[in-house]
């Protein structure tokens, strides 16, 4: 387990103190943490559960329970490709593994260089647009292989000009 810088510690315990007296604060914290840091660490947790009186296992349940949270650091773009039924029917395996291939990154990983996470995930809500991808929180209906390549491309551009 890595440890937290003051800064992140700093934020956890602001957040944790802004909402502690809220009705049911639990969710409310861990979103805002993420939101802060990108993810939510043991010591949020551990946090969260001392401010509310739950266990740190209940905190930890509801972490691993709804599949927008994450414990482990993410990149500064995140690709989530629906595996969802009607999204796998129409071929998004094959978009995932593309990706995979494209960025060098495992399925639910992160590139080397920090820039991309690939996150596999259920069923997104939008099977009518099968299949589905989501860029940084766009959506991206009907999706293929050479609309994704485009998209990576446009965002490392973007990223390389920035560092020029």
């Amino acid at each position: 387990m890595e440890k937290l810088n003051g800064v992140a510690l700093k934020k956890i315990d602001d957040i944790v103190e802004k909402h502690k007296n809220e009705p049911g604060p639990v969710i409310v914290m861990l979103h805002e943490v993420q939101d802060e840091l990108g993810y939510i660490p043991f010591e949020a947790m551990t946090k969260i559960a001392a401010a509310t009186g739950v266990s740190p296992a209940e905190v930890f349940g509801v972490v691993n329970f709804y599949a927008q949270f994450t414990t482990v650091p993410k990149g500064k773009h995140v690709i989530n490709v629906c595996l969802g039924t009607a999204c796998y029917v129409k071929g998004s395996q094959s978009l995932i593994e593309a990706v995979s291939d494209l960025l060098g990154v495992e399925i639910n990983g992160t590139s080397e260089d920090g820039l991309f996470s690939l996150d596999a995930t259920r069923c997104l809500g939008a099977c009518g647009l099968a299949p589905v991808c989501v860029i940084d929180g766009r959506t991206i209906g009907a999706c293929t292989k050479e609309k994704l390549a485009r998209e990576i491309k446009l965002i490392q551009d973007q990223e390389h000009s920035a560092q020029a």
